[in-house]
């Protein structure tokens, strides 16, 4: 289930593109189970996931002086907390490819922000919402913490090549002992509009790809990566 909060910023166009870049398992596993993976926010490899800068974090120190436990429940919080990570860009991007898939093996779904949000309907045990990540200087700029969904909203300037968007669950009122996420019901059919096959994958890969889509019962359009076309002399 998809809930808006006005306070996450988030692009006014439903047709913004989106990708996942992920490897051949994750991808089986997502159409065979037909349930979207998400990460414990704090099993990332970005130490400061769900942290503070820190002139938010002097500030959250001096009010946990009268209330030590305010400062303890945004150190268990990141553990309750679930994140499904998607890049914004109209094309596809070549650091992607190679940060999150491997040698020359991986896909890439192609979605967009209205069809992410519209596949979530099916979900009705964990309330799902979608943010913009922004990219701060954590050393001089402010996070607010009015919204507990805020510290995952932001990230660092290092981090800006990811022009991220995010799918975000707290799951702190299940009562649940989370180990490296949690997976969610989702409509695949409405969250794929396109797959693209990695660019310097083999034949018998690609054909092992279509093979498995189409035993799986779907039939996305599966497209040549641009990254892949014929140099023109």
């Amino acid at each position: 289930m998809y809930t808006n909060d006005k306070d996450i910023k988030l692009p006014h166009d439903p047709e913004t593109i989106v990708w996942k870049y992920l490897d051949l398992s994750k991808f089986v596993d997502l159409l065979l189970y037909r349930k979207l993976f998400m990460s414990r926010s704090d099993k990332f490899e970005d130490q400061y996931e769900g942290t503070f800068s820190e002139p938010t974090f002097e500030e959250i120190r001096k009010l946990s002086i009268d209330n030590p436990d305010f400062l303890d429940y945004y150190k268990t919080h990141r553990k309750n907390v679930v994140i499904s990570s998607w890049h914004i860009n109209e094309y596809e991007s070549f650091a992607m490819w190679q940060i999150f898939t491997q040698k020359s093996e991986g896909l890439a779904i192609q979605s967009t922000l209205g069809r992410l949000q519209e596949a979530l309907a099916p979900e009705k045990t964990y309330q799902q919402y979608i943010g913009e990540v922004n990219y701060i200087d954590y050393k001089k700029e402010y996070i607010p913490f009015e919204n507990a969904f805020f510290p995952f909203l932001f990230k660092r300037k290092s981090f800006q090549y990811e022009r991220e968007i995010r799918i975000i669950t707290d799951a702190t009122s299940h009562n649940l002992n989370i180990d490296n996420g949690l997976k969610i019901d989702v409509d695949i059919s409405q969250l794929i509009e396109k797959i693209y096959i990695h660019p310097k994958s083999e034949n018998w890969y690609k054909n092992l790809v279509i093979e498995l889509v189409k035993r799986l019962g779907f039939d996305f359009t599966i497209e040549k990566s641009d990254l892949e076309s014929d140099i023109l002399i």
